[in-house]
């Protein structure tokens, strides 16, 4: 037998059983533990399988909310909402910079890119490089305290004119509203 042919057997019985022990496959087809190691490896490394304490899994995805913040469950609002893209290349949504900022603290080693729209202009930015405006007077109708992402550091200042709040940078913003929050949880789960 072929290691395609051996990882389609492995798969299919992963698919019927859950979980599988390396031993248990090993004597199924007859072949070394070490001949199923390198079976698996391909498995492993394209996400297929997971490794466990006992052996390996199915991977299970995740449900996926298309329109759920994945920081606080709420319905997303398109111009607001923050992606954040891990190594893995996976997609998670939040409903707004608020929630994305709380969420890129949680698994910030696992992330390659978040991404933002800016406030004013409707246009993609990288929030690592963007201008965070929090607690300002307009009632955006999203996670308090409510944060806007601007491209341009002046266009921030010149809507802070009109309607306060605090300027700050990437870093900046996930501390503010971390302290600001107190452990509290997101705002919308306390509504």
């Amino acid at each position: 037998m072929l290691p395609i042919d051996r990882q389609h057997q492995i798969l299919e019985w992963l698919q019927q059983e859950e979980t599988l022990r390396v031993s248990d496959i090993s004597n199924r087809l007859d072949v070394s533990e070490m001949t199923v190691y390198r079976d698996l490896k391909p498995l492993i490394d394209s996400n297929q399988v997971i490794k466990t304490s006992n052996g390996i899994a199915l991977r299970k995805e995740e449900p996926v909310f298309a329109n759920r913040c994945s920081y606080c469950a709420k319905e997303g609002t398109g111009r607001l909402s923050i992606q954040i893209i891990t190594h893995q290349q996976q997609i998670e949504h939040t409903c707004c910079a608020h929630c994305g900022l709380m969420r890129y603290e949680q698994m910030k080693e696992q992330v390659a890119q978040v991404i933002g729209r800016d406030f004013l202009l409707d246009t993609t930015v990288s929030a690592k490089m963007a201008t965070f405006l929090i607690g300002s007077e307009l009632a955006v109708q999203c996670c308090d305290p409510q944060v806007l992402v601007f491209a341009s550091a002046n266009d921030a200042k010149r809507f802070q004119a009109g309607f306060g709040g605090q300027i700050c940078s990437f870093d900046e913003a996930i501390k503010i509203i971390h302290d600001k929050m107190n452990g509290t949880g997101c705002c919308s789960s306390n509504e």
